[in-house]
């Protein structure tokens, strides 16, 4: 049975398109476009889950969501033990740690920064704190690259699918000017053919 990624545009879902290329995995892509006005994703998600929100697959009869969950599904039950570190290894507790730093800590200020910027100079105070750990998750990217193209054992791993989406949005937000490791980490990750062909089947991206 062929995998089923229900993908929002301009989302975390683009990185799921990416790993199933860099499994080499069939799949099909049932396209959601967020809308026009709210950006919000369409209702048509919550006839899938009742969170209604991507990315979500659908495999062999299992709906999996959550992204990080979603890596770790497709790389335990799809061959990709070759983006995953040997068990019980420090490289694997590294592993753990950035696969959930992207959702857990990297994003929490990135939609900060978007939600208060609706509200104008009522979310005025806000921003200090806001700008604060951006700058601090951005920078705790940019230290790790310092000495490895990658994040954990000097090779891609599901953590760099993970962290894609985070990187790109500082370099998006113009956040990675004085951090050029981000940034060559941002354009290492687009030149890989396994993106590229994401991005072919996914559709424009404001991320790319």
């Amino acid at each position: 049975m062929t995998i089923t990624v229900h993908h929002l545009n301009n989302s975390r879902s683009q990185r799921i398109l990416w790993l199933l290329e860099e499994l080499g995995l069939e799949y099909e892509i049932a396209h959601h476009q967020r809308d026009a006005v709210t950006n919000l994703a369409p209702p048509a998600l919550l006839a899938v889950h009742p969170l209604g929100k991507s990315p979500m697959i659908e495999d062999n009869g299992q709906i999996v969501y959550e992204s990080g969950a979603i890596v770790e599904y497709l790389c335990e039950r799809h061959g990709g033990g070759h983006l995953v570190p040997e068990r019980g290894t420090d490289d694997h507790i590294r592993y753990l740690e950035w696969l959930h730093f992207a959702e857990g800590s990297a994003m929490t200020p990135i939609l900060l920064n978007l939600y208060t910027a609706r509200l104008g100079e009522a979310a005025a105070p806000l921003h200090p704190r806001i700008s604060e750990q951006l700058e601090s998750h951005f920078r705790y990217i940019d230290d790790r690259l310092a000495d490895s193209d990658w994040l954990v054992g000097g090779k891609i791993t599901g953590a760099d699918i993970m962290v894609s989406f985070p990187a790109e949005a500082a370099v998006k937000m113009g956040r990675a000017a004085d951090k050029p490791r981000l940034a060559a980490y941002v354009e290492r990750i687009h030149a890989r053919p396994a993106w590229q062909l994401a991005l072919a089947k996914g559709g424009p991206y404001a991320y790319a």
